[in-house]
């Protein structure tokens, strides 16, 4: 008989506290110019290396609903689905994408460092590339305004820094949940 794969309370727990957290956090960014920076990508990436990829996912995707209905839970405190299907929407649809690959790769590798690294950063990169491309779409536009509107070096050398930080605090706060019995 095949074991039914079961959800704990403990991990329900963590789903809704990384969404709280996404929630919390989303709306504080530094606007810039169309794309504002936010930390809501730490975030996800987070989530998804403590979590794990389905998990982690769960938590954006809840966060992405949550925005959807109209709370103020995206940057500069704005919400609901003209947020989402707007010019920069694509960037917050590209948060899925971003947490499938990185939790993918993350789990794949096991939690080995180099390719932890590498998976947040490909996930990061197909989430700029679903965003502009959305961009370009509704506004109109080419692709280099696009990207130097949308992805300038501040995004990236930001995002960079999220993912070392990521892995570290990430690493940290793993071995100490498993410690304490909270992750398997």
């Amino acid at each position: 008989m095949k074991e039914q794969s079961t959800t704990t309370i403990y991990q329900l727990c963590f789903i809704a506290l990384m969404s709280a957290i996404m929630c919390f956090m989303g709306p504080l960014s530094i606007p810039i110019g169309a794309v504002p920076i936010s930390c809501t990508n730490f975030f996800i990436l987070l989530a998804v290396y403590l979590l794990g990829t389905r998990q982690g996912t769960v938590s954006c995707v809840i966060y992405l609903l949550l925005g959807t209905v109209g709370l103020p839970v995206f940057s500069g405190y704005s919400g609901g689905l003209a947020k989402l299907l707007g010019p920069t929407g694509g960037y917050l649809v590209g948060f899925i994408f971003m947490a499938l690959i990185s939790g993918l790769i993350i789990e794949k590798s096991s939690y080995k460092m180099p390719w932890c690294i590498a998976g947040m950063i490909l996930g990061v990169a197909v989430s700029y590339i679903f965003g502009t491309v959305w961009f370009v779409t509704l506004m109109k536009c080419s692709v280099l305004y696009a990207v130097s509107v949308c992805v300038h070096p501040l995004f990236i050398i930001g995002d960079l820094a999220k993912i070392v930080l990521v892995e570290l605090v990430g690493r940290e706060l793993r071995k100490r949940l498993k410690a304490a019995g909270l992750f398997v």
